[in-house]
């Protein structure tokens, strides 16, 4: 049985979209769509005000409606996929992942209905990039037109076979053309008591680090010669370079060691910068 694409759905604007574009992926992949929502919690305003009698019957009512009328959409728009549906009383979070335990992506929207709009990714979202078992798209609004264009970020360091068997893969999937960036700064280690700026020729450092970038996907053109690839290798901030990168592409995937996860900002600086200031869909593949 083909593993299933879950996706997180709570009313809200970005949730529609993620329920969107995952039952897009569901088609492409040729998957079944499992959709999840968690029920609203009762939280007051004030003090010892005590929960309504009826609130948590009204609530899951309010979410199975909510939830049959999203599915619903999902299903007239494309007849092919099979879609499920499961209203569940614990948290957000928690709920999507246990349900993606087998699942072959997660999706969600940057942030939920009860996220500040001022906030481009919200707490569910940052949580289950940060934990979940499977990859892990982060959707915001649709981007506009169609670039048939796939960005990945490659860092020339090990490990990141999953994150490039996922993006190769995507890429034949749609028939898009995979952009592999590889960004770097500055060689070598630049110590605390270090007085005169590293010396270095930009042009010669470029030149190894393209000629790294080409190693690094020699066997993956082997395994997806279909694949159209553009290998991009530039002298900046890898989380910049991906942001500009993805003004013109459909799709942004990004690594995230599982070492990151006991990091401060939970999936190391690139992948939380991407998530931050990318337009783009964001998939998040741990390694």
């Amino acid at each position: 049985m083909t593993e299933p694409i879950v996706v997180g759905f709570d009313g809200s604007a970005p949730s529609l979209h993620a329920v969107s574009w995952a039952g897009q992926e569901a088609v492409i992949r040729g998957a079944p769509l499992h959709m999840v929502h968690a029920t609203e919690r009762w939280t007051p305003d004030a003090l010892l005000v005590p929960e309504p009698a009826g609130w948590e019957v009204e609530a899951e009512a309010a979410a199975r409606e909510q939830l049959e009328q999203a599915a619903n959409q999902v299903r007239a728009g494309r007849p092919g996929v099979p879609v499920t549906t499961v209203v569940v009383s614990s948290g957000a979070a928690e709920a999507l992942l246990q349900t993606a335990e087998g699942a072959q992506l997660l999706v969600v929207g940057n942030r939920g209905r009860g996220g500040f709009a001022e906030l481009l990714l919200g707490s569910v979202s940052r949580h289950v990039a940060t934990r979940a078992p499977c990859p892990v798209a982060v959707v915001r609004q649709p981007q506009a037109g169609d670039f048939r264009v796939i960005v990945v970020g490659v860092t020339g360091l090990p490990g990141q076979e999953a994150l490039l068997d996922f993006a190769f893969r995507e890429a034949a999937l749609r028939g898009a053309t995979l952009r592999a960036v590889h960004a770097w700064t500055h060689p070598g280690t630049v110590t605390p008591w270090t007085v005169d700026p590293a010396v270095y020729d930009i042009e010669a450092v470029g030149q190894d680090e393209a000629l790294l970038l080409s190693q690094i996907l020699a066997g993956w053109r082997e395994k997806y010669p279909d694949v159209d690839l553009v290998q991009h290798v530039v002298h900046a901030h890898p989380a910049k370079a991906l942001a500009k990168a993805s003004a013109e592409a459909d799709l942004v995937v990004v690594g995230a060691s599982h070492g990151a996860a006991r990091a401060l900002l939970g999936l190391g600086g690139t992948a939380h910068a991407v998530l931050h200031h990318t337009r783009a869909p964001v998939v998040v593949v741990r390694h």
